[in-house]
């Protein structure tokens, strides 16, 4: 019976942490040269840099700036992110339906690191970056998915045109 409760344990254990470090739609994973919004750029293709603050207000609202993205089919950007705020900030960009998968997996797991290329966290005062290629035409998003800020308003939408 001693075997038998370990085993469950130990299995319990471990699909956890399976959940908190595994794939799953919008990153965690090395999916990133599948992904429809495109996949990681060469910085010497980047032609344009896109300067983008995150930061909240005393109202409670936590905002990106700009909050909305413009690129063409095939065009490698420098997204230029800078924390302005008091509290750590996330900017995952994907398909919406990836960034609400992700948003939910988040929720359950808040403490979950990131190594996606689509993907950066920021510290107040942090300043980083992403270089991307946007492969294909259509509407995406962009979010900070740390509990709490996407429903105080840190969202943002991405228009691939061709």
């Amino acid at each position: 019976m001693k075997h038998i409760i370990a085993a469950t344990v130990l299995m319990a254990v471990s699909s956890g942490t399976a959940l908190a470090g595994g794939t799953h739609a919008g990153g965690h994973g090395d999916k990133a040269a599948t992904m429809p919004i495109g996949n990681p750029g060469e910085a010497g293709k980047a032609k344009r840099t896109v300067n983008i603050s995150m930061s909240e207000k005393d109202d409670g609202t936590m905002l990106f700036q700009p909050a909305v993205l413009r690129v063409k089919k095939g065009e490698t950007v420098r997204l230029k992110f800078v924390n302005k705020g008091q509290v750590d900030h996330e900017f995952v960009m994907d398909v919406h339906k990836g960034i609400m998968e992700h948003k939910a997996l988040m929720e359950k797991f808040p403490e979950m690191e990131h190594a996606d290329p689509n993907s950066i966290r920021l510290a107040p005062g942090a300043r980083g970056e992403i270089i991307w290629t946007f492969a294909n035409a259509g509407e995406f998003g962009f979010a900070c998915l740390i509990p709490g800020h996407y429903d105080s308003g840190m969202k943002g939408d991405i228009t691939v045109s061709n």
